[in-house]
């Protein structure tokens, strides 16, 4: 179905949607950090690459990485229309992924980045140990 805006007015529209984190991952987190008793975490805070969730005392910052976002090759599905611009797009959101995380860690924070697909309940046991670890 052709689109019913030119590619400027597409862009403005695009353009002007702010989404909030990934809300259903960072829940599903959240759920598993209050299981396991895992405290001391706050969401959406002022630090430089907006982690899902950081442990300030412990200067831990965790990121819940989607994986259509990130272009993980396992997970994720490739749009077939505008290739182009989704190579570069994907390329770009690595790009600064790599920049936040590198960033954080001069800083002296730990960063693990979770991919969306390893918080379904089979994987929590390995998920809480690599939390945990990182704690160290």
């Amino acid at each position: 179905m052709p689109d019913i805006f030119t590619k400027a007015k597409r862009s403005a529209v695009m353009s002007a949607i702010r989404g909030r984190e990934n809300k259903d991952t960072e829940l599903r987190m959240a759920a598993l950090f209050r299981g396991q008793r895992i405290g001391g975490w706050h969401r959406h805070q002022p630090i430089f690459g907006k982690p899902d969730f950081i442990f300030p005392v412990i200067r831990l910052a965790v990121f819940i990485d989607d994986c259509f976002w990130r272009g993980y090759p396992k997970n994720a599905t490739k749009p077939k229309n505008n290739a182009g611009f989704w190579r570069r797009k994907l390329a770009t959101n690595k790009a600064r992924d790599h920049l936040v995380t590198h960033t954080l860690r001069a800083k002296g924070w730990s960063v693990p980045r979770i991919r969306e697909h390893e918080l379904p309940r089979k994987n929590e046991v390995r998920l809480v140990r690599r939390i945990r670890g990182a704690f160290v």
